[in-house]
């Protein structure tokens, strides 16, 4: 049975999509299941991740392969990865146009990190489209939530208008994230710490939505 297709979308930059995908990657490991990252963005920061995890254990790579892709090449990639791996997640460049349809096409789920501004919000919704027009479940999760504050509640509240599911796991806006991203770790690594409690539950919600998908 092949493995399922994650691609992680959004136009605006800065949205945490590399942070998200390499979360999610370790969260999948945890649970014992196989991952390959494809990264079709030019800057390679879900790369330089890669390399400097394996650079600083080996070890931690395993179960987890790494590749690049140009836009035309990600169905290939993907269905040869699938083939190999329980998931492959792909990481996309900030943009929302006709580069964006085959990694989008290629997934069982698209998953869209929304960061807690309105501009982040705003740029959701040409990426919600161009899913809605490939026909495929998309999954918005909230990301640097600040719980308690005024914006939060706002951005909160209009993503539920926008009629696209939003997942109940959140990561808030946490220093513990980019620390270990850029030691070539998750925050689901090490001792149990908030951030740890949320990539676990955001994985197992992830992998429950593509079970029933």
């Amino acid at each position: 049975m092949a493995g399922s297709v994650i691609t992680v979308a959004q136009q605006k930059g800065g949205s945490g999509k590399t942070t998200l995908s390499a979360n999610l990657a370790v969260g999948f490991r945890t649970m014992g299941r196989s991952v390959a990252l494809i990264d079709t963005d030019p800057q390679g920061s879900l790369g330089r991740w890669f390399m400097t995890r394996i650079d600083r254990d080996p070890e931690a790579a395993e179960g987890i392969e790494f590749a690049t892709s140009s836009a035309w090449g990600i169905t290939y990639e993907c269905r040869k990865l699938a083939e190999r791996f329980d998931v492959v997640i792909v990481d996309t460049p900030p943009k929302a146009d006709s580069d964006l349809r085959p990694a989008l096409r290629a997934a069982d789920l698209v998953i869209v990190p929304v960061s807690m501004s309105h501009l982040d919000l705003w740029a959701t919704e040409s990426v919600l489209d161009l899913a809605r027009r490939e026909n495929r479940e998309v999954l918005m999760v909230m990301n640097r939530t600040r719980p308690g504050t005024r914006l939060s509640g706002e951005i909160t509240a209009a993503a539920q208008k926008m009629e696209a599911r939003i997942a109940e796991a959140q990561f808030a806006n946490r220093v513990g994230y980019a620390e270990a991203f850029g030691h070539g770790r998750s925050a689901a690594e090490g001792r149990k710490t908030p951030a740890r409690a949320e990539v676990e539950a955001l994985s197992a919600e992830v992998a429950l939505v593509l079970a029933n998908g």
